[in-house]
């Protein structure tokens, strides 16, 4: 059950504290910033629209600031912290919360795999929560693409995802075709759902202030775009392929090809029934030409066997 008179917020102050107690600083290895301006935070709930029944997915949980805001909204809150002390510190602090966990660990099992630990936390909330999963969190510089493009395109995806990223990040995620910033991200979020970016952030909103802006996004998973996607591994594959050499006409990456996709060797037939011509660029195709391209080519394996 959740705590009737839930504390505020922690402040810049009350952080500084709990890290000092503990006798620890900020890690800059880790790129630890904190997001201090309770504004931002209460706006960043607000615009994920938490339900009751919903599972909200941390990840870069800090000292428990946003975790415990969240867990006075959802179901369960699965809260994922690196750092080991500071690990230790939100739990504490979270103690008053039985729907919530905090799994000391690296989000990631590998460059495409969500850590097992997570994934099944996760697993386990759906057997007594029955609404959306949902990434809410401040995410970590180092980490927040890949994260994102796991839990779009791998085998546990959300539903939607609130964030705060670098700027940069940002403009990848809601990049268009023939721009410099156009890339595997931006296509897997654009054939999958909405991507808006909500509000550019300044630094002085975190502590330790980072040296670049960030900004707060929202994606929305839409079903009617994810299942017109016959095979979302393929389609990553796919989008993986051609992207990785984003410079080079279509017909010259194909000589690439690898995985499943190495078995597929009508690609000029494929390039022709989707309307591609295959002297552009990977970096010119929309997330629509890749979908078309992907589905072709599951369609010739599954005759092929």
């Amino acid at each position: 059950m959740r705590k009737e008179s839930p504390k505020q917020m922690q402040t810049k102050q009350h952080i500084q504290q709990l890290l000092a107690s503990a006798g620890i600083e900020p890690n800059k290895r880790l790129g630890q910033h904190f997001l201090i301006d309770l504004n931002l935070m209460r706006l960043l709930i607000d615009t994920a629209n938490i339900h009751s029944n919903d599972i909200v997915l941390e990840v870069g949980c800090g000292t428990g600031s946003l975790t415990e805001a969240l867990a006075q909204k959802a179901c369960r809150v699965i809260a994922v912290e690196l750092d080991e002390t500071v690990a230790a510190i939100a739990k504490k602090e979270l103690a008053d919360y039985p729907n919530t966990e905090v799994i000391n660990a690296d989000v990631l099992e590998s460059k495409h795999t969500i850590n097992r630990n997570v994934t099944e936390a996760l697993e386990s909330a759906g057997n007594n929560c029955t609404g959306r999963i949902l990434l809410v969190a401040n995410l970590p510089y180092s980490v927040a693409s890949v994260v994102m493009l796991n839990l779009v395109t791998g085998n546990i995806t959300a539903d939607a995802m609130y964030v705060t990223v670098q700027k940069e990040v940002a403009e990848r995620m809601t990049a268009v075709p023939g721009g410099g910033d156009y890339g595997i991200l931006s296509i897997c979020l654009a054939a999958t759902g909405q991507i808006k970016t909500e509000r550019f952030l300044k630094p002085t909103v975190f502590w330790p202030q980072p040296q670049v802006d960030s900004a707060m996004i929202s994606f929305v998973r839409h079903k009617n775009k994810v299942s017109q996607i016959k095979s979302m591994e393929l389609f990553s594959e796919t989008v993986n392929l051609f992207m990785q050499h984003r410079r080079k006409m279509l017909k010259g990456c194909v000589k690439f090809a690898d995985n499943r996709l190495a078995a597929i060797h009508n690609w000029s037939q494929i390039f022709e029934h989707s309307c591609i011509d295959p002297h552009l660029r990977p970096e010119q195709l929309a997330p629509e030409d890749f979908l078309a391209i992907a589905n072709l080519c599951h369609e010739h394996i599954s005759k092929t066997g």
